[in-house]
């Protein structure tokens, strides 16, 4: 069939809950994806990831919405603090439930089909897709502007750089695992090398006495509830990817010590570094400065480096090709899960037979990506990325405080202290309603409908089995075309 039977409807209340999901397909899936992301490339997805365009642009963004320096770094330390207390609640959740998939498969574990087939929709169809879009746009600009100096680059060169961009991803991703992983590792440590110059630079001035931005650092804060939302929005956007380690967890090397191990070494790390950073630049400017600046790296680097500035556009351009590989290497694994869990086309879930990745997943996010591109009509929704994420990581939280409550009896090899799933889920449900309460916007009624436009196709494709003959045909051909064959769960 196209579209996989779930033999487990209610796995929580079986007689061996997050556990007694049968074999996928009757026991006839001999192929299954390597376990090759060990603890460095496991910092390096984290870390490579959440460190793409955001921290080179949001930074004026943040010190726009909070009016003084001194509270826009405020923000900065609370997005990595709650982005460390989410990965936390995160390890615990990996280590209980040790499948691949991310809020996908927690949410399907603990929630069943039905909201679990909502997220898989939106990420699939939408997020994710415009996700990498976006950051492979980011890239574009800084790839292509040395050679249009003292202009704006033509839309058609940068949307096809990025197009090009998404291709060499594809390539990449599907060739092999270790070659994806090694090039997040390599990019990992470029742009870390990048944001270190930037350091160095900010100490230097502030040693020579360039301090006058944080004097009166208070002054002028904005303590509006909607504008604070805002700001933690832009903020958090840097941090997005915390939580991208839990979507591969089949493909960890023990899982249950690589998983939390990773996450306290990269989310405190890249913290560390967004402050340092935003000390730098608001050493090297002033705070009106920093508003006027249209990327606020180049302008540091314009004061800062001198003739030495192009070695900021290239590092940023690295960056963000790092980053748009972690969100590739994550993203295609939520289509592919999703479609092992008959939630996605039966073709989805296929692994290529020789280079053991998840081939028509991957290359099926590539061509989301790429209409995307194309259109260039996704700009507002990947605006409002922040309230999808965390309306679906709130729900995810929400599960893990159920099965710390419900279920404290299940096998977990890490525990987080209750308190900070609560602070999480606290915190999501702020970042939600608080924007929608101080300034309802079109934009987000949108996005609850496509949302809930998932219920046309949940009902008759997953509910009722009910499965077009073409379709088998179909997949059987791309099967063929494309080498792959079904995969087996990991027997965790």
């Amino acid at each position: 069939s196209t579209m996989r039977e779930r033999k487990t409807t209610d796995p929580l209340h079986s007689a061996d809950p997050l556990y007694s999901s049968t074999d996928v397909s009757e026991g006839k899936e001999k192929l299954k994806l390597k376990q090759e992301v060990g603890l460095i490339s496991s910092v390096s997805l984290i870390a490579g990831t959440m460190i793409g365009s955001g921290i080179f642009m949001s930074p004026e963004w943040v010190l726009h919405h909070m009016g003084n320096p001194a509270s826009s770094l405020l923000i900065w330390a609370a997005c990595g603090l709650l982005a460390m207390f989410g990965a936390l609640s995160y390890a615990e959740l990996g280590t209980i439930i040790k499948e691949s998939g991310g809020e996908y498969i927690y949410i399907l574990r603990i929630f069943g089909s039905f909201p679990a087939f909502l997220f898989a929709y939106t990420s699939v169809i939408l997020v994710r897709p415009a996700s990498l879009a976006a950051v492979c746009l980011s890239f574009a600009e800084y790839a292509i502007a040395p050679f249009y100096p003292g202009c704006s680059s033509p839309q058609v060169v940068v949307k096809c750089t990025a197009a090009a961009c998404i291709l060499i991803l594809t390539i990449i991703n599907c060739l092999n695992v270790r070659l994806a992983t090694s090039v997040m590792n390599i990019f990992t440590a470029a742009k870390l090398l990048a944001l270190l110059v930037i350091v160095v630079g900010g100490l230097v001035l502030l040693a020579n006495g360039q301090t006058q931005s944080f004097q009166n650092g208070f002054q002028g804060t904005t303590a509006r509830i909607g504008t604070v939302g805002v700001a933690f929005y832009q903020g958090l956007w840097s941090y997005d990817g915390w939580n991208n380690l839990n979507y591969v967890t089949e493909e960890l090397k023990k899982p249950e010590v690589t998983l939390p191990r990773a996450m306290m070494i990269a989310i405190p790390l890249v913290t560390c570094l967004y402050l340092l950073v935003n000390v730098s630049y608001l050493a090297a400017m002033t705070p009106s400065e920093l508003l006027s600046s249209g990327a606020v790296a180049v302008t540091w680097g314009d004061k800062v480096l001198g003739s030495w500035a192009w070695l900021i556009s290239l590092s940023v351009a690295l960056s963000t090709f790092g980053s748009s590989n972690g969100t590739f290497f994550s993203g295609g694994r939520v289509c592919y899960i999703a479609a092992r869990e008959g939630h996605m086309p039966d073709i989805l879930s296929m692994a290529h037979v020789r280079c053991l990745t998840p081939s028509p997943a991957l290359l099926f996010t590539s061509a989301m990506s790429l209409i995307m591109i194309i259109s260039g009509n996704f700009t507002s929704i990947v605006n409002f990325f922040s309230f999808m994420a965390w309306l679906f990581y709130g729900m995810t939280i929400s599960g893990l405080l159920y099965l710390k409550i419900k279920k404290p009896e299940l096998p977990r090899s890490y525990k987080v202290p209750i308190i900070i799933p609560i602070i999480v889920l606290m915190a999501a449900v702020y970042l939600v309603l608080a924007p929608i309460i101080d300034q309802p916007q079109l934009e987000i009624l949108y996005i609850v409908l496509f949302i809930f436009s998932g219920i046309i196709f949940y009902f008759p494709l997953v509910h009722f089995k009910y499965h077009p003959r073409f379709l088998q045909r179909v997949t059987l051909h791309l099967q063929l075309l494309l080498e792959v064959a079904p995969t087996t769960r990991d027997a965790n």
